[in-house]
């Protein structure tokens, strides 16, 4: 069984710094993309943020130069480094992984339990 743990998450300040890890546990043949995704009350789930296996980076528009995501391929963990958090920032915080458990089987997602991120004076 693969598992997604999520870590970091807590309140703080507007303009502060707030570093979140995601660990993926379990029989894991190989991690491909990995993302994280987001959820403000009242609203749908949103995409913040996505990494391949090589690297590769994309973000959503509202993040752009204030967000980083990374990723050790080694330890199968994800990074968001989050800067100057805003109010809107404010959500609970999913981490997402397209695994394999084996190297016949199919990838397939993965989703962690989420970690609330606060943002607030």
């Amino acid at each position: 069984q693969v598992q997604l743990v999520e870590s970091g998450g807590g309140l703080v300040q507007p303009g502060g710094s707030l570093r979140l890890s995601c660990a993926a546990s379990g029989s894991i043949f190989s991690t491909n993309l990995m993302g994280w995704y987001r959820q403000a009350p009242g609203k749908q789930r949103e995409w913040v943020a996505t990494i391949t296996s090589r690297g590769s980076t994309n973000y959503v528009d509202s993040v752009k130069g204030r967000f980083t995501i990374s990723r050790d391929n080694a330890k199968n963990t994800v990074y968001l480094q989050m800067n100057n958090l805003k109010p809107e920032d404010t959500a609970v915080y999913y981490c997402n992984g397209e695994l394999r458990t084996t190297i016949l089987s199919m990838p397939r997602d993965y989703w962690g339990q989420g970690t609330q991120v606060t943002v607030s004076s």
